[in-house]
């Protein structure tokens, strides 16, 4: 009995390649960020978290984000259930991977680089 030869798949083009970058990069503009912040009371700390968290969604994610804002002392049951030790912890949940930061929230480009954001280009927004 002979072999059958599997097909290759066919290599994309150059342009093709660019292309579904620039529609990979388009799609990752349109994502929504869902995000918890776990806060312990309203404590100054815990306002400026909020304060920074909302002005870096409002700067970077306009349109394309939820924000729920969770008091620990409240909802015990939230942080248990999401393995929430310290306040204020910020949790990415999407898009995906699934990022944590706890602590201090006022540092821009900090918490920009673990939620896997970045500033637009002037040429993204032209388009």
């Amino acid at each position: 009995m002979a072999a059958r030869k599997k097909d290759k798949p066919e290599k994309p083009e150059p342009d093709d390649m660019a292309a579904e970058l620039g529609k990979a990069a388009q799609d990752q503009r349109k994502m929504v960020y869902v995000l918890r912040l776990y806060v312990a009371g309203m404590s100054p700390r815990s306002s400026r978290a909020i304060q920074s968290v909302q002005k870096l969604c409002e700067e970077y994610l306009p349109g394309r984000y939820e924000l729920e804002v969770v008091d620990v002392y409240q909802h015990p049951e939230a942080a248990r259930t999401q393995q929430v030790i310290a306040a204020p912890t910020l949790v990415k949940s999407l898009p995906l991977p699934l990022r944590r930061m706890i602590g201090d929230l006022t540092n821009k480009e900090k918490v920009m680089v673990n939620l896997d954001l970045r500033e637009v280009d002037d040429d993204d927004k032209a388009k």
